[in-house]
């Protein structure tokens, strides 16, 4: 099964986010409440963790890149 991690839109009036660091890599095993990577917005840098087990397949954003809320930025296959 494949979960798609989204950018996540952390207050009302964020409308994009800043992938300022990714903590895993593509083919990492990733346990659920891991840090994913970390997202800058509005000079406060948060911590965003794993809801799932599984391998990191795909990672869509580099870091430093700017993205719009809601919009993929990763997908995690679990045997879930």
């Amino acid at each position: 099964m494949k979960q798609v991690i989204t950018m996540p839109q952390l207050s009302d009036d964020m409308k994009t986010g800043i992938l300022a660091a990714w903590n895993k890599k593509k083919g990492d095993v990733v346990k659920k409440g891991d840090v994913l990577y970390e997202l800058e917005s509005s000079k406060v840098v948060s911590e965003i963790e794993s809801d799932v087990d599984g391998i990191l397949t795909d990672i869509y954003y580099e870091e430093g890149d700017e993205v719009e809320v809601n919009q993929p930025v990763a997908v995690i296959s679990s045997n879930e």
